[in-house]
């Protein structure tokens, strides 16, 4: 892992919550069972400082939506505490709003006047049936409508045409399947709609839980299951043949649980970044931190204890773009992201 580090990083998601000090997220609260805690603060500590040491200039950030109980007062809480110092770095929102609701094109107008950084929205839309507590691809947000898959919801491409009248992005969170069934056809009605997938795309557990039922020790699978990969792939390609359809390569921890820890998972990781990277072409890819309260939980989601601090990852990342002109690097760690939130 020699090659040069970039010059410049973006980091279009990553989350603040605070659920003991909020009124607005005890949605996200009740889902991890305890209050947790990522701030302004944290943020330049965990991430912005430790890259500026290695000489990589931070360009700015993207807030993403964190499940909030109403999507507005998430944004004025973050404009709050960016017009006090503590996040000028934050140059965009992408916010929560439900548009399946009969009145999401006034939430679009009222989000739009809360901050004139408002750049998309997100509905977390992970969806294979009902929330079984983790065991599927389901996302637990998905409670808030009975897991009910919205990608098939008409009162949902309603709403997306709304994007599309505002100029507003959409950073789409699914599960593979969905992409297969609803989504490549769904975003295809819609060409002038930026689309973002989140997480690669969220190919589940390609090798497996991190470590055995013991515990402790590391699961030494290094086999892709197929069938999860087969399915993935072909969601993805669907998808990379919507040139309004762009990626963030983030949440790695998700697709291999414990990525991290032995050479071998490292190598399954930068095989299938590449592969998305092969798909979509450079400059619709993007690099993303998804940080929020520490690496593990940035990168797994609860799948590991084990993940990247924001210097292992950048790094991790050059690792992995080795082949890639520079060109195609700068596009990754931050040109990209820069053009899709208009930064």
């Amino acid at each position: 892992m020699t090659s040069a580090l970039p010059d410049e990083v973006v980091d279009p998601h990553h989350h603040f919550i605070d659920t003991a000090n909020t009124t607005f997220q005890s949605f996200i609260r009740s889902a991890v069972g305890d209050d947790i805690s990522s701030l302004p603060e944290d943020y330049i500590r965990d991430v912005i400082e430790p890259l500026s040491k290695l000489g990589v200039k931070f360009c700015g950030s993207i807030h993403v939506e964190a499940m909030p109980d109403c999507g507005k007062k998430e944004i004025a809480w973050v404009e709050e505490m960016s017009g006090a110092g503590r996040c000028g770095y934050v140059k965009g929102f992408v916010a929560s709003c439900d548009l399946t609701q009969g009145n999401a094109e006034e939430e679009l107008r009222r989000l739009s006047q809360i901050s004139p950084k408002l750049r998309g929205i997100r509905w977390i839309l992970d969806c294979v049936g009902k929330f079984q507590g983790g065991k599927t691809a389901t996302h637990v947000a998905t409670m808030r409508h009975d897991g009910e898959d919205y990608l098939k919801c008409p009162k949902f491409e309603q709403g997306l045409a709304l994007l599309e009248k505002h100029d507003l992005s959409f950073d789409l969170q699914c599960a593979p399947i969905q992409l297969v069934e609803s989504a490549a056809s769904l975003f295809g009605r819609y060409p002038n709609l930026r689309v973002c997938i989140d997480h690669v795309g969220k190919p589940r557990k390609l090798l497996g839980d991190d470590l055995l039922e013991d515990g402790s020790t590391i699961n030494p699978n290094v086999t892709p299951n197929e069938n999860e990969l087969e399915v993935w792939r072909r969601g993805m390609k669907a998808m990379a043949t919507l040139p309004n359809v762009y990626v963030k390569l983030s949440m790695m921890g998700y697709v291999v649980p414990g990525w991290i820890r032995t050479k071998e998972r490292q190598a399954v990781m930068k095989s299938l970044v590449l592969e998305t990277i092969e798909m979509f072409g450079a400059h619709r890819c993007m690099v993303a931190w998804n940080w929020h309260v520490n690496g593990a939980v940035s990168d797994g989601d609860g799948m590991s204890d084990a993940g990247p601090d924001a210097v292992s990852l950048v790094k991790m990342f050059t690792w992995f773009f080795e082949g890639l002109d520079k060109e195609h690097k700068d596009r990754l760690f931050a040109g990209t992201a820069k053009e899709f939130y208009r930064m």
